[in-house]
């Protein structure tokens, strides 16, 4: 049922204390003189000293530029809505930014003795936590399109490089399964600074499936230097890495029982340096032509990398050698 009106709930004295726990601001708006004034509420809302009266330039001064000419054409145009209204605006208080949500009534339905009466809320928490969700969403979608772009280009580069179709589905699903692993490692980095996988972890990730866990565990070797590289990048590398590794179990070290597999690295402000030695594997007896493996990861290196790859076809094994730049390798 309605409480009556004698009821506890409209002395003056609980009508406060319920707007002060809901956190809700009380405002007046002379449609006269244009001056505003506030419960105290709202001028700790605001950050404002309290004062018998403030102007809307008062106020203006904390709104954020981008909002301010905006909530003055909305405040003048209240009047002639019907019903409820609501807008929402950012402030500036120093270095932080609080938004506002400003609601009442238009058509007049608000105004009494030449007041346009409302409420200010605090509405912060829900904004960032909208922001937080476009943010995420945006992400996703263009994580999603650039994993299509990057599976349909691996799906049209393998169909040229296969035989059978046996042979492209398999060699498909472990380029596809490599930047998976990548992805998995990607983690956000601290103070809104992006996303980033350590280097090492990344190379041990994808290269523990070539490691054995027998007799002969520790055939592959990881000593590169502690750093974090970007999301993007990561994916790329995780293509030329495992470009690498498929060389390596065809032809190369992996591909025998008493093979050893050195990825070494420096580094410096300018390019990263990171060494692939093999040893320990058949005979290297000549070059040979250039696979679609061999050209994708001369295409990841040289273009998306930034950098540059020379290969030594020495009689002990290869050895290649990858130098990326350094500020492609952090995005």
């Amino acid at each position: 049922m309605p409480f009556s009106d004698d009821h506890p709930l409209w002395e003056v004295k609980n009508l406060r204390r319920a707007l002060h726990a809901a956190g809700v601001a009380l405002w007046a708006w002379s449609v006269e003189t244009d001056a505003f004034a506030m419960d105290e509420q709202a001028f700790k809302l605001w950050g404002l000293p309290q004062k018998s009266h403030v102007t809307f330039e008062d106020l203006s001064s904390r709104i954020h530029p981008a909002d301010r000419d905006r909530v003055r054409a909305a405040f003048t145009a209240t009047r002639a809505l019907v019903g409820a209204y609501e807008i929402d605006f950012r402030i500036l208080l120093g270095q932080e930014i609080r938004w506002i949500s400003a609601r009442g009534l238009g058509n007049d339905e608000g105004v009494h003795r030449g007041l346009m009466s409302g409420v200010f809320l605090d509405v912060t928490g829900r904004k960032q936590a909208e922001e937080g969700h476009e943010l995420l969403a945006g992400e996703m979608s263009h994580r999603v399109k650039n994993l299509l772009a990057i599976a349909a280009g691996l799906t049209s580069l393998t169909s040229r490089s296969a035989t059978t179709v046996e042979e492209m589905a398999k060699e498909l699903t472990q380029r596809l399964t490599a930047l998976g692993r990548a992805h998995d490692l990607v983690r956000p980095l601290a103070k809104n600074q992006g996303r980033a996988a350590l280097l090492g972890d990344l190379i041990a990730v994808l290269l523990a499936p070539y490691d054995d866990t027998g007799a002969f565990s520790g055939r592959v070797r990881v000593a590169v230097p502690r750093m974090g590289i970007g999301e993007q990048s990561a994916t790329t590398l995780a293509l030329a890495i495992h470009e690498l590794a498929t060389n390596s179990l065809k032809y190369g070290a992996l591909s025998t029982a008493s093979g050893m597999l050195d990825i070494s690295g420096t580094y410096t402000d300018d390019e990263v340096c990171m060494v692939w030695t093999e040893r320990g594997g058949p005979a290297v007896e000549t070059k040979g032509d250039e696979g679609y493996g061999t050209k994708l990861l001369n295409r990841s290196v040289n273009g998306q990398l930034g950098g540059s790859i020379k290969t030594d076809w020495s009689d002990d094994g290869i050895i290649v050698t990858l130098t990326m730049s350094a500020e492609r390798l952090a995005t």
